[in-house]
């Protein structure tokens, strides 16, 4: 294969994975414009209450949030505004999924007090003269999303969490003219600067009966005909359904260079003097796994989207979790699922190898016609392609696999930076298979490597070294050799600055990836 198309290979990985890096650099500068902006929207920590016990005595405090325990879910609610603040999953080492005032009804001057909590479900409510609403989170629900009956016993578990909630909106017209009432819903705000959620993962996914429509939420847009709407950060999701019928609109707002909030339009409510109308809405607040999202609605599965490569994403994705369900153990899965695709694209690595040979062969001969036709560049050329031809050698045979290893890669790449299932596995020495290897910790930062000394990325460029040694041509001109040399030390040192600071089950992927290609070269070395 052409050197200069392998390093333009590479120079492409090191530009497109250095953009995730400078992209959360400039979230980092833009957190500092805003620090006082932060420090006066803080709120105030939550208190914690029992979920069986009366709310209306403590509805007369000032202080507005509590927090409400179901399971192996904490669930922060504003009284004010009968909103969620924020969702922590004790389950997945106590993660924050922010919503900031999720759920809330966008009307001015709502200001709600909060009315019961049981086991099973809290409400809260507001009234003026007008109306009345009474908002319920009702968390009955199993893991599909359907009303649970086992819950009626108090001995009853459910085999696995349910990250599934009911909100109903009970809207009483109070006066005695009919009541025209808009009370759209916001699912939640995001937060752009990306310091406490990590905001280059924010995303959002509206849901129509023809397509499902992804938008980083940097810009204002809205969209018609919605039957569900989504946003994500890098590990969770809220995913809302309207049940009743009728025409929603989903709404994309900026409400400043921070913050974007997300906001469902419902339709409008024409409400009779004593009439009672019901909005009820599903919604899912859990971890964006596969399996669980598509218990509950086969079609919010749109939102686990990873861009460019999403289709091959979702096959490696589901290959993954059908390994892991075999070997119970991810780093196992990584493993298999790397000799997997490395055997499924030998025959062309194969058919690689042999080309570099055959390209190697011809090199004296490729150095002699430069000799001879240095000052004729066009004759040059065509003579070598005659060359190739009469050898039967395809120059650009041996690129096609690193070209299919590219959209493979960054797939792995998308898939293993939001799998919440990564996020604390453990693997030999490995604790964390969603972040660096981190063999050993230093107590002092070092140029470039940091405070940690990461092994696998530094004995994958050790054999991409040997890689390059195997392959340099021992009958190259002194100018060629001296570029051979050069890529020698430029190419491993660049794949190792590349994957120093990546998750370790995707420089594990690679470093097998790695040496099954350094073996099958000495094999054919061998064999020559």
């Amino acid at each position: 294969m052409d050197k200069r198309f392998v390093l333009a290979i590479a120079l492409a990985m090191l530009i497109l994975l250095s953009w995730s890096a400078l992209v959360s650099k400039v979230y980092h500068i833009e957190n500092k414009e805003v620090t006082q902006y932060q420090a006066a929207t803080l709120a105030p920590e939550p208190k914690k209450i029992s979920p069986s016990i009366s709310l209306g005595e403590e509805a007369q405090q000032d202080e507005s949030l509590f927090t409400f325990s179901k399971g192996e879910v904490d669930y922060v609610f504003s009284e004010t505004h009968a909103s969620l603040q924020e969702v922590i999953f004790k389950a997945y080492h106590n993660y924050k999924f922010p919503l900031k005032n999720g759920l809330r009804l966008l009307e001015k001057n709502l200001i709600f007090k909060k009315l019961s909590a049981t086991a099973e479900e809290i409400s809260f409510s507001y009234e003026d003269i007008n109306k009345k609403i009474v908002k319920r989170f009702i968390f009955r629900l199993d893991k599909n999303g359907q009303l649970d009956a086992r819950l009626d016993s108090p001995s009853s578990r459910l085999d696995s969490p349910s990250y599934v909630i009911e909100v109903s909106n009970l809207i009483h017209n109070l006066s005695k003219i009919r009541l025209d009432i808009n009370l759209p819903l916001v699912l939640g705000i995001l937060d752009l600067n990306g310091v406490q959620s990590e905001g280059r993962y924010q995303d959002v996914t509206i849901g129509t009966s023809e397509k499902s429509v992804h938008s980083d939420a940097k810009r204002d847009m809205t969209v018609q005909s919605v039957n569900f709407l989504s946003l994500r950060d890098r590990y969770f999701c809220a995913i809302l359904e309207p049940i009743n019928p009728g025409s929603y609109q989903a709404q994309i707002a900026k409400l400043s260079k921070l913050e974007s909030q997300v906001i469902l339009n419902t339709p409008e409510i024409r409400l009779e003097p004593g009439q009672i109308i019901e909005q009820k809405f599903r919604i899912y607040l859990g971890p964006q796994e596969l399996q669980l999202i598509n218990a509950v609605k086969p079609a919010w599965a749109a939102v686990m989207h990873y861009g460019t490569f999403d289709f091959i994403a979702q096959l490696l994705l589901q290959t993954l979790n059908f390994l892991y369900r075999l070997v119970h153990n991810w780093g196992w899965a990584i493993v298999i699922l790397s000799l997997l695709i490395y055997f499924l694209l030998y025959p062309l690595s194969r058919k690689q190898m042999r080309s570099m040979k055959e390209m190697q062969a011809l090199q004296p001969k490729i150095e002699e016609l430069r000799a001879n036709y240095k000052n004729n560049p066009q004759r040059l050329n065509k003579e070598i392609m005659q060359l190739y031809r009469e050898h039967k050698v395809n120059p650009f045979g041996g690129c096609l696999p690193m070209i299919l290893q590219i959209p493979v890669f960054f797939a792995l790449y998308q898939v293993m930076m939001r799998a919440v299932s990564l996020k604390g596995a453990h693997f030999l020495w490995i604790k964390d298979l969603a972040g660096p290897d981190r063999l050993l910790v230093l107590p002092v930062s070092l140029p470039i490597i940091g405070n940690e000394i990461n092994i696998l990325p530094i004995v994958m460029a050790i054999g991409m070294f040997i890689q390059q040694k195997l392959s340099m041509s021992t009958t190259a001109s002194s100018s060629s050799a001296e570029q051979q040399k050069l890529m020698m030390i430029i190419f491993p040192l660049m794949f190792g600055f590349i994957f120093y600071h990546m998750p370790s089950g995707l420089v594990l992927y690679w470093f097998i990836n790695s040496g099954l290609t350094l073996w099958q070269q000495l094999r054919i070395r061998q064999k020559r």
